[in-house]
Formats: structure tokens, C-alpha cells, sequence
């Protein structure tokens, strides 16, 4: 009887090639294993599970396969790095490929690993959107996936996160792909006080990505939550958002629906400016969490 693993991982082989070289090989109940999750990082496999323990068969199977392979528990209590299932040891930094672009991960950074593979079809349609000189603003940037996704195609870019070792991590990125980190921007701070202080001072940006955490806390302890608050935080981004410019909302809220998530947005935007709703990347046969809406002024 065939190995329902395998089963699984052979319907992605398709889209690994010499472009991209990571992806989701098992997406929980989509390929028949509910709460676990397989993804690959250039050959190093990571392990997510919901449950505290691996589902029978599967890490006997994985130890077959003579990988590396790093198992995390996907706890929101603690949040915790990956630890080693089998394999060799992946103690260092080392680059991936996706859809032509070289992003750092390191499996020792704790519960992120340094990219967010459901953004795989966002990244690519921003590349081909961006065009050179145009102002790009990625805003919750994380380690700046987005950001070099635009440089890549020539536009200039402003990454900005509350942390600084991720910012750090951003240029890393840059410098991966050859491109000056110097030559864009990176801010360290809220959100929302640099998106006032933006149309302060007058800028403008052509194309500009809020994908927030679903709550977070800013250093003087308010609370953002999607559900309650998007709304407030597209509106500012829409005040500095140039004439016929773009602006993309994401969020991995669950109990929302993408017509819930839309009619949030478009209620509280100053002027009308139509959706386009973008579907998951293709690896994801699971429930599909991640709400992404492309507004066009």
C-alpha cells in the first residue's frame, strides 16, 4: 500500500524546480493528516504539528527518508524554535529560492523562521506589478520578503517593522539577491504612527502591503486586532497611497470571511477603489485561512 506521505509530497513535485526550492509539502486535513503540517526548505524539511505529539507512522517515515528534518508544536502559549526530528543539524543560516529570489531562513530563530510561505503568489504578483522608480511601503514587513520582491523589479522600497534584528534580517535579504540596502529605506517603529507621520510629511507611495499579525501590542500597550481595527489602519495607508496607486490587505484571520474582510476595508477606505480577491498558492489544500485583497485606486 502506497505511503500516504509520499502520495502527498509527489503532488508538489511539479512545482519545485530550479526557481523555487521551497514550499508546503503536507497541508494538514487537504492531504489527510489533520494538525500536521510538512514544509520544505532547500531539501531541509520542517514539521509542524497542532498536537503534542507526531501522528503514527510519520516519524518513522520521515527518519527513512535520511533528511534533515526539524519538527515545531504549534503552541501560542510558547512559542519555542524547532527542534531536530532526524537528520544532520541546521544550526546556521542558509538560503532558499522562490520564484527566482534568495530569502535567509535559519530554523534556530525561533518560532518564524524567516518567511511566510502563503505569500508565495502575493510576492510573485508583486513583482510583476512593480515597475522601476515607483515607492513601494511594506508595511509589519517581518525580515522585508515583500520588499525584495519589489526591488527585484526595480521599484524603491520602505521596509518597515517594530524590531530591529528583523531589519537587520531585511538587508541581509537584499544583499542575498545583490541588491544596495542603501539605496532603500527601513523604518523601525508602529505602524501606524509612521503611516501619520508619512502623510505629515507629504509621501507618497505607489504600492503599499499591510499584512499585520491578527493582535499585536505597540510599545505603549494599544492593542491592534484585525477584526476590529484593519479598518483604521487601511484607511491611513490609503492617505499616503499616490494617485492610481495599489494597496494590498492581507490577514490569516479565520473567523473572518474574505466578503467580511473586503466590506471592513472598503467601508473605511475615503474613496472607492476596487478588490481583487488572490487565491492561495496551489500547495495549500487545507482550509484557506489567508485572506489577500489587492485595492486599486
Amino acid at each position: 500500500m502506497p505511503d500516504p506521505l509520499d502520495a502527498a509530497i509527489a503532488k508538489r513535485d511539479a512545482l519545485l524546480d530550479d526557481t523555487t526550492n521551497a514550499l508546503r509539502l503536507v497541508d494538514g486535513a487537504g492531504d489527510g493528516f489533520p494538525g500536521m503540517f510538512l514544509e520544505t526548505y532547500a531539501g531541509r524539511w520542517l514539521l509542524s504539528t497542532t498536537g503534542s505529539a507526531i501522528p503514527h507512522g510519520v516519524s518513522q517515515s520521515l527518519r527513512d527518508r535520511n533528511g534533515s528534518c526539524y519538527w515545531k508544536r504549534l503552541d501560542q502559549h510558547q512559542k519555542e524554535s524547532p527542534t531536530k526530528l532526524c537528520g544532520d543539524d541546521v544550526l546556521e543560516p542558509f538560503l532558499i529560492l522562490e520564484n527566482g529570489i534568495q530569502y535567509e531562513i535559519s530554523f534556530q530563530s525561533g518560532y518564524s523562521q524567516g518567511i511566510f510561505l502563503d505569500q508565495r503568489v502575493n510576492r510573485r504578483s508583486l513583482r510583476q506589478q512593480a515597475r522601476p522608480g515607483q515607492r513601494v511601503l511594506n508595511a509589519f514587513a517581518y525580515t522585508g520578503a515583500f520588499s525584495v520582491s519589489a526591488a527585484m523589479a526595480g521599484a524603491e522600497t520602505t521596509t518597515l517593522d517594530l524590531s530591529q534584528p528583523f531589519l537587520d534580517w531585511a538587508k541581509r535579504n537584499f544583499t542575498h539577491n545583490n541588491l544596495d540596502p542603501s539605496a532603500h529605506h527601513f523604518c523601525k517603529g508602529d505602524t501606524f504612527h509612521w503611516l501619520r507621520r508619512f502623510a505629515k510629511q507629504g509621501r507618497q507611495f505607489d504600492i503599499i502591503i499591510l499584512d499585520p499579525p491578527t493582535f499585536s501590542r505597540d510599545e505603549k500597550g494599544k492593542v491592534f486586532r484585525v477584526e476590529n481595527d484593519f479598518g483604521e489602519l487601511a484607511a491611513l495607508a490609503a492617505a499616503v497611497l499616490a494617485p492610481g496607486g495599489t494597496l494590498l490587505c492581507c490577514t490569516n484571520f479565520r473567523r473572518m470571511s474574505p466578503w467580511e474582510f473586503e466590506r471592513q476595508i472598503s467601508s473605511a477606505l475615503p474613496r472607492p477603489m476596487k478588490a481583487r480577491h488572490a487565491a492561495m498558492p496551489e500547495d495549500f489544500t487545507d482550509e484557506p485561512y489567508l485572506k489577500s485583497l489587492w485595492f486599486d485606486a
